[in-house]
């Protein structure tokens, strides 16, 4: 338990660093200047986000079980590993609207919805079905993006001018290839 809340929580604060949602977050904070809200809006989306992805990853872990699946599995962390590699940047379609529904409402409901089919949910679910323990994974992956995404309401801009995202996305991919690669080595019987 307690390595699947850490890995968790290691490999989506690093991922994070410079993802859409993270440029949301900034977006947020710049245009409703109210951080609590914005904060309580980010942790409500992901935990709820990240727990449907961390139990789908252990549910399809449960019926799926086999060394194809482990193997499957290896390879989704290094193609999400190369994935990071990959600078995000926020379409204007994605950005959120004007919104008369206030700071945490638009942002529980934008958070939820950009953070679909996005690196951190698919390393969630990946994360999910290598550990197959849905909260601790839950609980170390809304821990990962509370990381990365309470100092960028705070924070905002003066933030992203300081954090050198390039090596954090190295360092992110390095971890998720790390990761894979020892998990194919694992179902290889190696260790």
């Amino acid at each position: 338990m307690l390595e699947a809340f850490s890995t968790s929580t290691a490999i989506v604060a690093l991922a994070e660093i410079g993802d859409k949602t993270q440029l949301l977050a900034i977006i947020l904070a710049a245009r409703f200047k109210r951080p609590l809200p914005i904060v309580l809006g980010i942790l409500g989306a992901t935990l709820a986000n990240h727990f449907l992805a961390a139990l789908l990853g252990a549910t399809a872990a449960a019926f799926l079980d086999g060394q194809w699946f482990r193997f499957a599995i290896a390879i989704g962390f290094v193609a999400m590993g190369l994935w990071t590699l990959v600078p995000d940047k926020m379409d204007e379609d994605e950005a959120p609207k004007p919104s008369r529904y206030g700071a945490f409402l638009t942002t529980l409901v934008a958070f939820f919805i950009v953070e679909m089919g996005d690196k951190t949910q698919i390393a969630t679910i990946a994360l999910g079905a290598r550990f197959n323990d849905a909260i601790a994974v839950t609980a170390g992956t809304t821990l990962g993006m509370m990381i990365a995404n309470v100092p960028a309401v705070i924070f905002g801009n003066e933030l992203i001018k300081r954090v050198p995202l390039d090596i954090v996305r190295m360092v992110a991919a390095a971890l998720l290839v790390a990761t894979g690669v020892w998990l194919f080595v694992q179902t290889l019987g190696f260790f």
